[in-house]
């Protein structure tokens, strides 16, 4: 067994990594160097069981998009559950409120969600694609039965063409088209074509010329392979897990017009960019294009594991009874945690108000690069994303800076003073930032302040 991770000066944390490390195995949880013990959150911040206050720079992974725990989204979950104020008042043994499971039956609560978060997709697309949603419990479940759908709709072209070094999940036909072709266990229908990352530049050359032809004639070499056999194509707006890249928007609107000449499925797997991480609602309004099928996740539900295939509704019509259904796709609460999100969009212009934050943390990464050992600073302007890209320096590895600028900005100002939660590097090499959408300027000041100090701790002296 691994030995748990402990730091100085938190004993209870300690006990907690210990406790967790004896009853549960390391693959259960990514490697993080800090492995932060959170006692409670609230907006953009953890504590720990020892009190010291962390700004939370991950979002629980892009999830929390509207901070934790925001007291009008629950008030909305809970109404929209039936559920009471205070269940210790209630009278009885049980109390009538809406079903937490409603399996193989219909909810009031699921046709408004349905209804309303294909009107918001609409909405945003301007056309006519958004039609029909595929619910799911998991990003990748989504990813899943997204491909199933694209597959069935033509089954003489079963085959996919993915994006090499995304990420789209680690169960079946997701995983199949995740990573590249070198993976172990590939799938034989799947090929992998070129993202361009070398085109996905520093923030400070954002705008620069973009030529999509290299990346076409890829794709039409595939065509002239395998032809009509190929039916799907599958990628991210911006390649997160691969290293955070995010492409010229020329790069999709290509990949777009290509998937229509040949009529191939284009699938935009935006788990982890929807709900304001680029900049847009939706982050394929961000890049002007509006694909077949949009797969949703993590921010849709702002902490509730819920997540959507959302397009054409004769790519769906391809799967009969059964086929696209499990025990907790379309549940109430689910679908609670989905109007409750869109309620709060819908209610106060959030991704409007978080542009100065966006602004005044951009800077805050940008000035990081006085420092030799970070390389790049990748996100969308205006957005709440970005990845820091560490450089092999002094005799360290990309992944032993990244590491340790995760573990110094957790610690912060000292063992007891605030710090930053992070999450271990992407690709070896690449910190992540992506605190909810909620922080304030005075916030986002702060914080990356922190971040500031933490580098200057690790500069060799």
């Amino acid at each position: 067994m691994t030995p748990p991770i402990q730091h100085p000066a938190e004993p209870t944390s300690n006990a907690a990594r210990a406790a967790v490390a004896g009853v549960e195995p390391r693959s259960l949880r990514t490697f993080t160097p800090s492995q932060a013990v959170l006692a409670k959150s609230a907006g953009v911040y953890h504590w720990t069981p020892e009190g010291r206050r962390l700004f939370d720079f991950t979002s629980g992974v892009l999830v929390s998009n509207l901070g934790h725990n925001p007291t009008r989204w629950t008030r909305r979950f809970f109404d929209y559950m039936g559920w009471p104020a205070g269940v210790s008042d209630v009278a009885g043994d049980y109390f009538p409120a809406v079903a937490m499971t409603a399996y193989n039956a219909v909810t009031p609560i699921e046709a408004d969600a349905g209804r309303r978060l294909v009107a918001a997709l609409r909405r945003e697309a301007g056309g006519a694609r958004m039609e029909q949603v595929m619910w799911a419990a998991s990003g990748s479940e989504a990813i899943q039965k997204a491909l199933w759908a694209a597959a069935a709709r033509d089954r003489t072209r079963p085959m996919i063409v993915a994006t090499r070094y995304g990420f789209h999940g680690k169960k079946g036909l997701a995983n199949a088209v995740t990573g590249s072709e070198t993976d172990a266990e590939r799938d034989a229908r799947v090929r992998f074509v070129t993202f361009p990352t070398t085109e996905c530049r520093d923030v400070a050359l954002r705008g620069a010329p973009f030529d999509p032809a290299p990346y076409l004639k890829e794709l039409d070499a595939l065509w002239h392979q395998f032809g009509r056999r190929l039916g799907t194509f599958i990628t991210e707006p911006y390649l997160g897990g691969g290293g955070s890249y995010h492409p010229p928007k020329a790069y999709l609107q290509a990949v777009q017009g290509w998937c229509r000449a040949n009529d191939v499925v284009f699938i935009l797997d935006e788990v982890q960019a929807n709900f304001g991480r680029t900049g847009s609602l939706f982050a394929f309004t961000t890049y002007g294009v509006e694909p077949d099928v949009v797969v949703l996740g993590k921010g849709l539900g702002n902490g509730v594991p819920v997540a959507a295939a959302v397009g054409r509704a004769d790519v769906f019509a391809a799967l009969d009874y059964g086929e696209g259904s499990d025990t907790w796709s379309a549940n109430p609460l689910n679908c609670a945690a989905v109007l409750a999100t869109l309620d709060e969009f819908e209610a106060r212009d959030v991704i409007g108000g978080m542009k100065e934050s966006s602004a005044v943390i951009e800077r805050g990464l940008v000035a990081l690069k006085e420092y030799p050992f970070v390389a790049a600073v990748r996100g969308e302007q205006c957005g709440m994303v970005w990845g820091v890209e560490f450089a092999d320096h002094a005799g360290k590895t990309a992944a032993e800076w990244a590491n340790a600028f995760v573990l110094a900005g957790y610690q912060g100002d000292g063992a007891g003073g605030d710090g930053v939660h992070l999450l271990g590097p992407l690709s070896k090499k690449v910190v992540r930032i992506s605190p909810p959408l909620t922080i304030t300027p005075a916030e986002a000041t702060a914080a990356v302040a922190l971040l500031a100090r933490a580098a200057a701790r690790l500069t060799p002296a």
